[in-house]
């Protein structure tokens, strides 16, 4: 007879996404950042533009989802550059559909979030749950990955709307999303609302968090920013990354 922890251990090892610690939300909130200025580092800084750039993170992102959908479990590295991959490609996207398409970050911040909300009901219609630690089938790894790309695309647009529209700056608007970010994260600890719309929220957050302190670093000085190179600034993110990822314990998640 197998023994529950037993049980428990086999789901780890098939579900290919992390297990959701503290060490993954550290390692989220650098790579989101690394995708603002990664992004802007190829669309600003190499000049290529918005939808030439957004096209290179595209096939980059689509090659990354097909490799982590191949993948036999949960690796680390593998995962960790799907990530940054969607927020790379987030960035562009973002920044192409508010700027150059003209609808504003309002209006993109609006479809972003209809996109979003549309694709979690997709998800759970198709697939029966929205579990991000139960992901160890095709369908719900594919719906995963469409979800977070447009909530990486959806929290660009959010973090240049509060920092640029709404006046706030890029340290009041980083501000804004840290306090929220830790209201959804007090509501987990104690209990309160769903486990699952709780990660999802958390993790939208987490998007324009990194895009304000990733326009913080490397915006001019007139602009609010500390004016650092954008290509240093994301050498130092990814030299983080590796680091927290070589340091702390990488584990899949296990089954809800």
């Amino acid at each position: 007879m197998t023994l529950p922890s037993a049980r428990a251990d086999q789901a780890a090892l098939l579900s290919k996404v992390p297990a959701v610690t503290l060490g993954f939300w550290a390692i989220k909130v650098l790579a989101t950042t690394f995708g603002e200025t990664g992004g802007d580092t190829l669309s600003m800084t190499l000049d290529l533009g918005y939808l030439a750039a957004t096209a290179i993170f595209g096939a980059i992102l689509v090659g990354m989802i097909a490799w982590q959908m191949s993948a036999d479990r949960f690796r680390p590295l593998l995962y960790w550059g799907t990530i940054i991959a969607s927020t790379t490609a987030g960035t562009t996207l973002a920044d192409f559909a508010t700027r150059s398409l003209g609808i504003g970050y309002l209006g993109g911040s609006t479809l972003l979030l209809a996109s979003v909300l549309l694709s979690l009901g997709g998800w759970r219609l198709a697939v029966g749950r929205i579990s991000a630690d139960d992901i160890h089938d095709r369908r719900s790894e594919l719906w995963y990955w469409i979800t977070i790309t447009l909530s990486q695309t959806l929290g660009t647009a959010l973090g240049d709307w509060l920092a640029d529209t709404a006046g706030l700056g890029y340290v009041g608007a980083a501000a804004i999303f840290a306090v929220g970010l830790a209201g959804v994260a007090t509501l987990h600890w104690r209990g309160f609302g769903d486990r699952v719309l709780l990660f999802w929220a958390a993790f939208i957050l987490t998007r324009p968090l990194g895009a304000a302190v990733g326009d913080f670093l490397d915006k001019p000085l007139d602009h609010g920013g500390l004016d650092f190179s954008r290509p240093v600034a994301s050498a130092v993110l990814a030299g983080a990354i590796l680091s927290l990822l070589v340091l702390l314990p990488q584990r899949a998640g296990r089954h809800a």
